[in-house]
């Protein structure tokens, strides 16, 4: 019972620090909610402001209420699972129906600035500027930002959105600006690093006008040569003739010989970049054998790195008495706690034909990144190495768990070691293992370390440069939305809505399947 203040009054429930840290915590919600509604005001994205104010409406009507209590502890993870699983999901399905990809981002009036920006031409009249050139963030892969100084000393940031006053600047007495708040001035060889993207871009300033680099420390404001006209929806080039017509289901311009403009925009296409991999014969004929590979990769490794880690937790688990025991699950785990990505660099130099330390030791001669089966076998001893000190962790749970007056019961009935084992541990254990495997095999199916960093999915054959013999479809994904020309991220998208598929039906089948394992415990 709460104790009487004075004048018989109950004390408040709950502590000052319990209350201190409610306080701070619908703050900090409160806080956060501010920090993400003014972009969203400034985008126009209405629908974000709405579900930001309700999350937070939700949040002070849960902490704040009486009877909310359930709530309380359901809301955080539910927030965190909309926030970080079905959100992505979703986002993935919408970016896959739409043809998001290099020079197709933004809206269609934001690629007419950047056509009109990027075609910019210097004439007799150019203002000229003295320009730095500066990132959003990174210097290496930040957004880039042009900061300038006009001949009269003001100073301006310019992006691909347009040109912005710029205040707070440290400003040279040559009209080099060294330093500007929220920008980060790129060195000069990270620069050089850049040049390429540099040149090409523009900061569109009005109709037909925009404004160029000329090197790295100078710019100008010229007119465009690609000029667009409402009129016939069309950009027509003022040199050539060129007429480059609106195609808007495609979110292009195209001229007659069918020729398009680099800059398009952002529009839905609909099941066009799903038919696009099914419909290519290429992709097409890659495809059933990639999942076969696929298939076997996950499956292999997972059985593999579940009977070595089981089979390492079983010795260290029944020998008794056993000196170093603790020392012995040390270095079995050793694997586990490297970094990946630098345990398959390392392991792709062991397999290395000419110097390797495989061969070395081994005394063998095999190119093991030559040929397809060797390059397979190479991925997938990688991979159990790395994989296997997890499961003997899980297994030396789960082993400790199981009572051992069970198997010992099963010993007095006459059974023998692989009986027992067989009949009496192995279905305890499973009970909590299968869950997990389920997952290693979700994982491993989408393991893209294991197979880029080692063999980036070859070896090829000559009459099909895009599909190795490693490639799991995650990779093969890569290389097709990536690799080829540019990032096309729609496809990518479409591409990977049909692996979710396919782990997802998997996962659901080998879950199914593992339910029937707890009739063990009934």
């Amino acid at each position: 019972a709460r104790p009487p203040l004075p004048g018989g009054r109950l004390a408040p429930r709950g502590s000052a620090a319990g209350q201190l840290a409610k306080t701070g915590m619908l703050g900090l919600s409160a806080a956060i909610a501010l920090w993400a509604v003014f972009p969203l005001y400034a985008a126009r994205q209405w629908a974000g402001i709405g579900a930001v104010v309700a999350v937070t409406a939700l949040i002070f009507y849960v902490y704040l209420a009486k009877r909310a209590v359930p709530a309380k502890y359901l809301v955080p993870g539910t927030l965190f699972l909309i926030a970080f699983q079905i959100v992505p999901v979703l986002y993935t399905i919408s970016t896959s129906v739409t043809n998001y990809s290099d020079g197709h981002r933004g809206t269609k009036e934001q690629a007419i600035e950047q056509i009109e920006a990027s075609s910019v031409e210097r004439t007799p009249d150019s203002t000229p500027y003295t320009l730095t050139v500066a990132a959003r963030g990174s210097s290496s892969e930040g957004a880039l930002v042009f900061l300038l100084t006009d001949p009269d000393g003001d100073a301006y940031a310019g992006d691909a959105e347009g040109l912005q006053p710029l205040t707070g600047a440290t400003v040279e007495p040559s009209g080099k600006i060294t330093a500007a708040p929220g920008y980060t001035v790129i060195p000069p060889g990270e620069a050089n690093a850049r040049s390429e993207e540099i040149t090409e871009f523009a900061v569109p300033t009005g109709s037909g006008t925009g404004i160029r680099s000329s090197g790295f420390s100078s710019a100008f404001e010229g007119r465009s040569r690609l000029a667009y006209d409402a009129g016939c929806d069309c950009v027509a080039d003022t040199e050539s003739g060129r007429v480059y017509t609106a195609d808007n289901e495609r979110g292009a311009f195209v001229a007659e010989s069918g020729d398009r403009l680099p800059q398009g925009w952002q529009v839905n296409v609909g099941m066009d970049n799903f038919a696009r991999f099914v419909a290519d014969p290429d992709t097409r004929s890659s495809f059933l054998g990639i999942l076969t590979w696929n298939v076997a990769f996950a499956a292999g490794t997972t059985a593999m790195v579940f009977a070595l880690g089981l089979g390492v937790a079983l010795t260290l688990h029944t020998q008794e008495p056993l000196f170093g025991r603790t020392a012995y699950r040390l270095l079995v785990v050793l694997p586990y706690a490297m970094p990946s990505f630098a345990m398959f660099l390392l392991w792709k130099s062991m397999f290395n034909a000419d110097f390797g330390l495989v061969n070395r030791l081994s005394g063998l001669d095999v190119d093991w990144f030559g040929h397809p089966w060797s390059a397979r076998a190479a991925v997938l001893i990688v991979n159990i190495w790395l994989g296997f000190p997890y499961m003997f962790l899980v297994a030396t749970g789960a082993l400790q768990s199981i009572p051992r007056e069970l198997v010992q019961a099963a010993r007095i009935d006459g059974a023998g070691a692989w009986q027992a084992l067989r009949q009496v541990t192995l279905p305890l254990l499973m009970v909590s293992m299968a869950p997990i495997l389920v997952a290693t095999f979700a994982f491993n199916f989408n393991n893209f370390n294991a197979v880029w960093l080692t063999t980036e999915g070859g070896p090829f054959p000559t009459d099909s440069p895009l599909a190795g013999a490693t490639d799991l479809l995650i990779t093969y994904t890569y290389r097709l939305a990536f690799g080829v020309s540019g990032a096309h991220y729609g496809y990518a998208a479409a591409l990977s809505v049909f692996i979710f598929l396919i782990v997802t039906v998997m996962s659901v089948i080998s879950l199914r399947r593992s339910a029937s394992l707890e009739e063990v415990h009934r």
